[in-house]
């Protein structure tokens, strides 16, 4: 789909991964085109579906959700019928912020944010604990972020 993009649509694209919070009237300057024509494209990359929200970016720790810990889970068994019960699961579980299904030594790969260990521990002996087709739980603990990045490299 990329091939769709002219280098207007991909500086207007990098600009907004930096900044989303910029007016028409600011994306303009930045990408060198009067507000109507920059306003048309970035509803156009809406619609089309390279955009496909805008958030906000919180401070975890602020937020009370300082430990992260990236779990890796290995069901006992897999099939579409397990696959999509566990997903539904997950998607329910407000400390699990990122999940992945992935091939290898385990399933899946979820990236869970809790205030503390004694959350995280209440996380798994609760929450992941409870799932039946579990086979095994690897946690991985985030000592520092070293890098971070909401975006998209072109």
């Amino acid at each position: 789909m990329a091939e769709l993009l002219d280098e207007i649509d991909i500086q207007l694209l990098k600009t907004l991964q930096k900044n989303a919070k910029l007016t028409t009237k600011e994306l303009a300057e930045a990408v060198h085109l009067t507000p109507t024509p920059v306003f048309e494209r970035q509803k156009r990359l809406e619609r089309q579906g390279y955009i496909k929200r805008y958030v906000a970016v919180l401070d975890p720790e602020l937020m009370g959700q300082g430990l992260m810990v990236f779990c890796k889970v290995k069901l006992k068994q897999i099939n579409h019928e397990l696959a999509d019960a566990f997903a539904r699961r997950i998607q329910r579980t407000p400390e699990v912020i990122e999940c992945y299904n992935t091939s290898g030594s385990f399933d899946y790969l979820l990236k869970v944010r809790t205030a503390d260990m004694k959350h995280y521990q209440e996380f798994i002996l609760n929450k992941l604990g409870d799932i039946e087709n579990l086979a095994s739980i690897e946690s991985i603990f985030v000592m520092d972020e070293v890098k971070q990045s909401y975006g998209i490299n072109f």
